[in-house]
């Protein structure tokens, strides 16, 4: 199955979510390319947007291969490869302070007046664009797990089969649109994956704020 763009995708994960508007959904985005997803979804369930800030941790010397994952509160999680490489304690601990030195830059320039918005009680969905290997997608919902949210839900277009069951037992609901065969990237899924830029997120995210603070003073 190919996808014209992430919009498309996003229709059609809301629908399979209507169930859930009416209900104050929080809609959180995996940035950069979940944001405008998210936007679409959260608009459609009458819910909240934000992001929720997590990032992978990169081998040495090979930054693109995932040892694990961080998110901005400091919670870790280790995939396999941080075993069989054997990669030291110290290492880890350097790479996850520079990824927590750069997600709290992005939070500043994402959210620069709003605090996020606390999930505890919530129903939250947690949107990607794409699951590869699982690592970000499982920081995201143990960070949001910690925070008490009363049902969390993992929506995503396309997902590793791998990637899918691993996430399965960390969400009380997935909805995955594509799970194929043989899975190399993300974006040979879609016949338009243009990257998504932070100028495109500010606004995405204050726009929604604004309405957001409009309903709630009328």
């Amino acid at each position: 199955m190919l996808f014209r763009n992430r919009e498309e995708v996003a229709r059609l994960l809301a629908g399979k979510l209507i169930g859930y508007r009416g209900r104050n959904p929080v809609v959180l985005a995996i940035p950069r390319g979940a944001v405008p997803m998210a936007r679409i979804i959260a608009e459609a369930l009458d819910g909240e947007l934000d992001v929720v800030l997590v990032h992978k941790l990169g081998a040495p010397d090979h930054p693109e291969l995932a040892i694990g994952s961080v998110d901005e509160n400091g919670g870790v999680y280790l995939a396999g490869p941080a075993g069989y490489l054997g990669i030291s304690d110290a290492y880890i601990a350097r790479e996850k302070e520079a990824q927590m030195k750069m997600l709290r830059s992005r939070r500043a320039l994402y959210t620069p007046v709003y605090p996020p918005i606390d999930p505890s009680g919530r129903i939250v969905i947690v949107v990607d664009d794409g699951i590869a290997t699982g690592a970000t997608m499982v920081a995201a919902l143990r960070a949001v797990r910690a925070q008490k949210a009363s049902k969390l839900i993992a929506a995503t277009g396309v997902a590793s089969r791998d990637a899918l069951e691993m996430i399965r037992g960390m969400a009380d609901e997935v909805v995955c649109l594509n799970v194929p065969e043989i899975f190399y990237a993300v974006g040979e899924f879609f016949y338009e994956f243009p990257q998504v830029s932070d100028e495109e997120v500010m606004a995405i995210l204050k726009q929604s704020r604004s309405k957001l603070g409009k309903v709630n003073r009328s």
